[in-house]
């Protein structure tokens, strides 16, 4: 699995949604870089399509859940087509009850999105003016406060966003402060909408939420999987590891594609690795964090790669209920199930957590051979004048801890339930768990591999660094442009800080296929 295609979300400023499903890139375009969103002619027409539809139901007073009836257990109760839109209007007020810290901007922006997707896909009945004021929100940087606890799996989260449609709630514009909602409409041009039959419902129904976040936490971990491949190859040239480990004909034996992939990519980093060569029958093999690295990330590869099928998969599904299904004549059906059911998208969040988590562990425990000098050649904590001086001593200690973080987040989410709705929603997918705890494993993973490439050129720097691999010279180049040898003790945090947002932009994994692409 190749982790991720070009262009660079960076290089992204316009996505239509319509014709075809986002991709990965494109999405985090728009939640994290700003692009602007619009609608194809397919889009638009689908969406008409299907609010004629919901129209038609009303008119006839057919008995649709969510539109004639109440929500969840109170579906026994018959709604009067004059009282539909203030049933929609009730909807979004009284589920708007998450609690805590706030989603930050790309979490609400990509929950922005992904219900554009959703609704955008035409099962759901909406009218296109709703679509088109959210999309609004998205083009002009209203960011709604919504808190981020206290979901099961969809609903609460997404009230709140809902609130600034009607000009209630709180949202930020361009970064500012908060404000009420109908306040951060006038500031950008827009007004608030009065919802009709079917709204609220399909803006807090499904798997808006889970999806939206689990992308955000997909994206970050199929960079780091390639960091990790880097940050294992620059540690193997400076802890003087034998690349006979990596030899393509010994992972020929094994099956696993994501092993081999892993493997072919360091080999490709230090083919021109000086240290490598000298030190290739140093050791007969090595300790498993340099010599099992193709196994352990390869796993990790490949179960990411399982988690980004199901999410696009997701990305491409209707998770709307009831669904507004056309049949011919301009009739059509509604049809009532569970699509809104988090369980593909928690236990994908799920998996994220343990695959990330395993390539945090292999990361930390080469950092630790790297400053610990009972294991290695180098200089105690990496620091000319130790004793005087600590070193990386507490840095290592930092990628212990997250790691530690990370464990704890990997418990999975997917298999617990508790009843809600007077047990009609008697299991619950807590997918939403899964998701938040992703994004939050996968952000820490980036620091852990942050640390390692900081390590390493600290490492190299007790060698000739000119005798590296021309791939790690040029990450060593692009690290110390940001964070100057530490000759003696200074606060660290700031180096870490650093490294970190250049793995996190995709400035390190632009250096190597640029440095990959002129080798080919």
């Amino acid at each position: 699995m190749s982790a991720l295609s070009t262009p660079h979300p960076q290089t992204i400023h316009q996505v239509m949604l319509g014709d075809k499903d986002p991709t990965i890139e494109e999405f985090v375009a728009v939640a994290r870089y700003s692009a602007k969103v619009s609608f194809s002619d397919a889009f638009k027409a689908r969406v008409r399509k299907s609010r004629r539809l919901v129209e038609r139901f009303l008119a006839e007073n057919r008995l649709v859940y969510g539109v004639t009836t109440g929500f969840g257990d109170n579906v026994r109760h018959v709604i009067s087509p004059e009282d539909a839109s203030r049933l929609q209007v009730n909807i979004v007020r009284s589920h708007a009850v998450s609690v805590g810290e706030p989603l930050n901007r790309e979490q609400v922006r990509a929950i922005q999105l992904m219900i554009l997707i959703s609704l955008g896909k035409g099962y759901s009945g909406v009218r296109l003016e709703l679509l088109e004021l959210i999309a609004g929100l998205l083009n002009n940087e209203v960011v709604p406060f919504a808190p981020g606890e206290g979901s099961v799996g969809y609903l609460a989260v997404e009230g709140h966003l809902a609130l600034v449609l009607l000009g209630e709630g709180r949202a930020r514009v361009n970064g500012g402060e908060l404000v009420d909602g109908a306040t951060a409409l006038k500031q950008v041009g827009l007004e608030p909408i009065d919802l009709q039959c079917k709204e609220g419902l399909a803006m807090l129904n499904g798997t808006t939420s889970v999806t939206a976040i689990s992308v955000l936490a997909l994206y970050n971990a199929l960079q780091s999987v390639d960091v990790a491949d880097l940050a294992a190859a620059m540690s193997l040239e400076a802890l003087k590891g034998t690349i006979r480990a990596y030899d393509p004909r010994y992972h020929t034996v094994k099956a696993h594609k994501g092993q081999a992939e892993s493997a072919a990519r360091i080999r490709a980093i230090l083919r021109d690795s000086r240290l490598i060569a000298e030190n290739i029958d140093y050791r007969l093999q090595d300790a498993y964090s340099l010599r099992a690295v193709p196994q352990v990330h390869g796993a990790s590869r490949a179960f990411v790669g399982y988690a980004r099928q199901s999410i696009e998969d997701e990305i491409s599904s209707s998770g709307d209920n009831p669904v507004i299904y056309p049949l011919h004549d301009d009739d059509g059906i509604a049809i009532s199930g569970a699509n809104f059911d988090g369980s593909y998208i928690g236990l994908s969040a799920d998996t994220m957590c343990n695959a990330l988590t395993n390539l945090a562990k292999i990361s930390e425990r080469r950092t630790d051979r790297m400053v610990n000098s009972h294991f290695s050649e180098l200089p105690a904590f990496l620091v000319r004048n130790p004793g005087l001086n600590s070193g990386y001593m507490i840095i290592q200690y930092t990628a212990a801890g997250l790691l530690g973080e990370m464990k704890v987040l990997s418990f999975p989410s997917s298999v617990d339930s508790v009843s809600t709705c007077g047990n009609q929603e008697d299991p619950v997918s807590f997918a939403y768990n899964a998701a938040v705890k992703a994004y939050k494993v996968s952000q820490k993973l980036e620091s852990v591999l942050a640390i390692e490439l900081l390590v390493a050129c600290q490492a190299l720097d007790f060698f000739d660094v000119t005798k590296a691999s021309s791939i790690t010279k040029a990450v060593y180049d692009i690290v110390r442009s940001r964070v100057p040898v530490a000759d003696q003790d200074r606060a660290f945090y700031p180096d870490i800080a650093s490294v970190t947002e250049q793995v996190r932009s995709g400035e390190v994994l632009a250096i190597v296929a640029s440095q990959l692409s002129k080798a080919r």
